[in-house]
Parts: C-alpha cells; structure tokens; sequence
C-alpha cells in the first residue's frame, strides 16, 4: 500500500484514531481528519513516531466548503486521496417523542452528509486513478436500538450509501464497504455510562456477559477489518457489511 493516501475522519481518538495508525503501518500516508485539527496531534505523532507519514486535518464533515478545503489541503501534502474512512460520528440519544429536530438532524448530518461530502471530494482521485477503497462505519445500532432512533437510523443509511457506491463506482476499480462494530470499549462508550450513572468496567463486564465471545471488543477490532477492506486482497470484495460484534448479527 506505499504511495497510497488515506483520509479517516473522526481520527482525533478512539476507532477512528485505530484506524488511522493502523493503515499508516499498512504504508499508506494518512489524513488525520477531525473537527478541531489541533485534537488530532495525538494520533499524527503516534503515526509519525512509528515512521509512518500523516497530517492533521481540521474540517466540520458536514460543512462542504470545509471538507472540500481538507480534501485539497490533503492533497497537497501527500497526493490525491483514494482511500476514505467515514468514521465521524456523534450520539444524541433520546426515546422518540423527547428527541429534538436538532438532535435529530446534527446525528444525520454528521453521519449521512459527512459521508457524503468527504466520499465526494475524494471519488474524482478514485476515478483519476482507477483504483479506490471507501469503508464507511456503520453499528450493530443499525438493527435498531431503543433509544437511538436517530443514531440507528444514520446507521442504516450508511449501509444503504456503502451498497450503492459500490454499484456506482465498482467500474472505476473502486470498491465500497462497511464495518458495523457492536459494542467497543471507547471514550463514547464510557460517556454513555457516565449518562446512565453506572461504573464503566460494570457496563462493560454487563456488555461481555451478552456476547458469544465473552468480551467487550477494542479499537484495534476494527481497524484490522478496516484494514483488510482497504488491502489489495479485497479487491474483489464490495458493497459488503461485516459485523464485527463478537458474534452473528441478523
């Protein structure tokens, strides 16, 4: 993978910042994208320490002129992007009828327009060199969740958005799929328990207890299937969406 570029959003920490170092060691040379680029310094020096090459990338996913903006300041550092990571994500969780229209529109937007505008800005690099690799991160939230109407349903959205580039860009040696991870020990995840009052190593041993494999999964879970969907040897793999849960998912 030397010479290729990567963009992950939502890099600055957690799944994204695995992601992120994980595809440096892979040989690709990373944009480090997040709201506030200076949040992302942690995981360009974590990069740049093991030899890799990165760059921090400030840009609101749901703004076009700054994904625009980022993709191009990207694209001057290190070449064209053709591999996007569409990690960015935020939670607003609520039952249906305390949900606001804000709380509902920032989770969509951030999601779905996020994915969007980043995959957009990057496809015409794909297109350039015949060869691409988008991985849009999806949940086992996507099956439905009480209390997350709004985050479950940018979830299957992304699902939606994965297949259909898949059909669209396939021709342009560009392949599309997601990873939908169930419950993974991250600072989102802890900020959940913090809101429901309960210790985090309790919701945690809680999640382990309903799981086949016996365990909570970690950031380094899914970057690995992140990084297989990137390879070259998933070439012929598109328009898929693998649970990464620690066991079967409908």
């Amino acid at each position: 993978m030397n010479g290729r570029v990567a963009v992950v959003s939502g890099a600055a920490r957690g799944i994204g910042a695995a992601v992120a170092t994980r595809l440096a060691a892979d040989g690709l040379a990373i944009g480090v994208l997040d709201l506030d680029a200076a949040a992302c310094t942690s995981t360009v020096d974590a990069i740049t320490a093991a030899g890799g090459q990165a760059i921090a990338l400030g840009a609101d996913v749901a703004d076009e002129a700054a994904v625009q903006a980022a993709v191009q300041q990207l694209a001057d550092a290190f070449g064209g992007p053709t591999v996007v990571v569409n990690n960015a994500g935020i939670t607003r969780d609520n039952l249906l009828f305390k949900m606001s229209v804000a709380d509902w529109d920032a989770v969509l937007g951030v999601h779905l327009r996020g994915a969007f505008l980043l995959t957009r800005a990057a496809q015409a690099y794909m297109v350039e060199q015949k060869w691409g690799r988008v991985v849009n991160l999806s949940s086992t939230s996507a099956l439905g969740n009480r209390g997350q109407v709004n985050y479950s349903a940018a979830k299957a959205g992304m699902q939606g958005f994965t297949k259909t580039l898949a059909l669209e860009l396939g021709r342009f040696g560009v392949t599309a799929n997601a990873v939908a991870p169930g419950f993974i020990a991250t600072d989102m995840t802890e900020q959940t328990a913090d809101r429901l009052g309960v210790p985090f190593d309790d919701f945690k041993a809680a999640a382990a207890s309903q799981i086949p494999v016996g365990r909570v999964g970690e950031p380094a879970d899914i970057a690995n299937a992140v990084s297989f969907f990137v390879g070259e040897a998933a070439g012929f793999v598109s328009g898929q969406v693998l649970y990464v849960a620690g066991g079967p998912k409908d």
